[in-house]
């Protein structure tokens, strides 16, 4: 039995996520608090299994909470919000630092056609972050150091593009790896982030603020450029066509998910062929997992994320079953390979 504690400010929302998750089984709700004071103190008393965690709420907000409950009584927190206004959507990635695990979109109420889909969406995780072992995170200031540059083994590659795919624990991960590269990195990068609609504007600012690169929702048709990241949009699937623009692609694609990471990988890999890199981050299930397969097969560079620092090792360990990782990689040697492959010969990061 999977014991939430379910923290919200508003009423109805409280009401009707109890109701939901309460008559779920395999779950029970054991409590729910107000605000963030009240939430660490019940995380204390009660010791759920997991905690759904809303943002914006008097007194004590989600971050500082999160901040606090993972200090004291490490516990997995699944951010769980109605809020998709940029700023507000940014403090919710803030959480992500904080040590949530994930952010889902509240579920949408019993009259809307998209209820069942939304709330199986909010149990599916729910169920699978509980399972997630997390650790005491002291509030420290990290000092970041500059790994000494290697040069790569074997014949240097040209590249001409860095695609990345994430879901499920994905934002912090990019977030480590982008802030890392330089801000003369010699080519763009495109992104697929699984997102809940609504928040990838939020997502897309986050990640500006933090890196020395510039970041945007892709446009269709844009001319790709040195030194941008490129992330897709809500309900498009992301790809590059041959003169080296960007291609945005209304579902469906025959995929379950919109924007699909084997969609750009495979698009990547027929425009590229041997002179891309690819990236495939934590995340459930096993999108992007063939596509990576066909940039290994066309000569790229092909990443995965190791199991030891995924969140959830379905999209990467896919990969890795398949064969289709030329490294396995933790995220802090990450940008250090992106560098060592994309900068020329003799650059030095600046």
């Amino acid at each position: 039995m999977i014991k939430v504690l379910i923290v919200d400010d508003s009423a109805v929302a409280r009401e009707f996520l109890s109701q939901l998750i309460g008559t779920t089984a395999g779950m029970s709700v054991v409590g729910t608090a107000v605000d963030g004071v009240e939430a660490i103190e019940a995380t204390e008393r009660l010791k759920p299994d997991l905690i759904t965690m809303d943002i914006i709420m008097p007194r004590m907000g989600g971050p500082e909470a999160i901040e606090q409950i993972m200090q004291t009584n490490p516990t997995p927190i699944v951010v769980v919000t109605g809020n998709t206004i940029t700023e507000e959507v940014r403090a919710t990635f803030r959480s992500l630092e904080s040590g949530a695990l994930a952010i889902v979109a509240r579920p949408y109420g019993a009259d809307s056609v998209d209820h069942e889909e939304s709330s199986r969406r909010l149990i599916e995780t729910i169920r699978l972050m509980s399972e997630v072992r997390v650790v005491r995170r002291w509030s420290r200031a990290v000092r970041r150091e500059r790994s000494p540059r290697l040069r790569t083994v074997g014949e240097p590659k040209t590249i001409r593009v860095v695609a990345i795919g994430a879901s499920t624990g994905g934002p912090t991960i990019l977030k480590r790896i982008v802030s890392a590269l330089p801000k003369d990195f010699p080519v763009p990068i495109l992104i697929v982030q699984h997102i809940a609609a609504g928040f990838v504007e939020g997502f897309s600012t986050w990640l500006g603020d933090a890196c020395h690169l510039t970041v945007r929702i892709a446009r269709k048709g844009e001319r790709l450029r040195a030194g941008h990241v490129y992330v897709a949009p809500d309900g498009e699937h992301l790809g590059v066509d041959m003169s080296e623009c960007s291609t945005l692609t209304p579902e469906p694609v025959a995929r379950a998910l919109c924007p699909s990471v084997t969609h750009l990988f495979q698009s990547v890999a027929r425009v590229y062929r041997s002179q891309a890199i690819g990236v495939l981050l934590t995340g459930m299930g096993r999108d992007g997992a063939d596509g990576l397969l066909m940039l290994k097969q066309f000569g790229s560079l092909t990443i995965a994320q190791d199991k030891e620092s995924s969140v959830v090792h379905g999209m990467p360990g896919e990969a890795i079953k398949l064969g289709a990782a030329d490294m396995v990689l933790a995220p802090a040697r990450m940008a250090e390979v992106l560098i060592n492959y994309a900068m020329p010969l003799g650059a030095s990061p600046s």
